[in-house]
């Protein structure tokens, strides 16, 4: 499976997710072989891997950085010897963005509610419509990320995405944790930094078993 974590925002937890994803499929027993290309200017994502490899003397991954059309051309040569690619595409509308989505199979974006996020869902979704074109199985899902506690301002978030009727919002969220951001700058996911934030690994887990998922169904879309 080959996922690209992007939008148009940044600030939203795109690298956070594309790494934290790429360590737990790294994880899992049917892996042999998981990359992270990182195809964002800002090169958190490589960072990520260099804080990594100096906690635990390796990253379990391999790691690249990409840009521009090159996203695109080296991940169609590379896919065959993965099991899964996540691509950082960042938190702009760039060629990087529009290679990676046209190799992928999922594309997740981050949104915060409540935030200068949700003002960029139309820009985002008139991406995926261009880019339906030239991925036409291509499946965009919106992930709710640096929740609070306020069911009212998550419900209306997700109904406002979905009206958009080119996002299916994910079940799981992620909550406003520091607990992600400690274990990032460590490279290491919440399950591996100490210590132990229950709340938060649980949270992660839920959110990659239902990624994990996306493979093996069809996108529902809203209308």
């Amino acid at each position: 499976m080959i996922i690209t974590t992007g939008g148009i925002k940044g600030g939203s937890g795109k690298t956070t997710l594309a790494v934290s994803l790429t360590v737990l499929l790294s994880h899992l027993p049917t892996a042999n072989d998981v990359l992270l290309v990182d195809a964002d200017n800002q090169a958190t994502a490589s960072d990520f891997s260099t804080w990594r490899t100096e906690s635990l003397g390796e990253t379990g991954y391999t790691s690249i950085k990409l840009s521009g059309v090159s996203v695109r051309n080296e991940v169609q040569k590379l896919k065959k010897k993965y099991d899964h690619i996540v691509i950082d595409a960042g938190g702009r509308d760039t060629a990087s963005q529009r290679a990676a989505i046209a190799v992928s199979d999922v594309y997740l974006v981050p949104f915060a509610p409540k935030s200068f996020d949700m003002w960029t869902l139309e820009q985002v979704t008139e991406l995926v419509k261009e880019m339906g074109i030239v991925n036409p199985d291509l499946k965009s899902y919106a992930v709710l990320n640096k929740v609070d506690y306020n069911q009212k301002d998550i419900d209306e978030a997700r109904s406002y995405i979905e009206e958009a009727e080119i996002f299916k919002v994910l079940d799981n969220t992620l909550h406003e944790r520091k607990a992600f951001a400690n274990a990032a700058a460590e490279g290491l996911t919440v399950s591996e930094y100490k210590p132990y934030n229950k709340k938060a690994i649980a949270e992660l887990d839920s959110l990659f078993k239902e990624i994990i998922s996306l493979s093996e169904k069809p996108l529902q879309h809203v209308a």
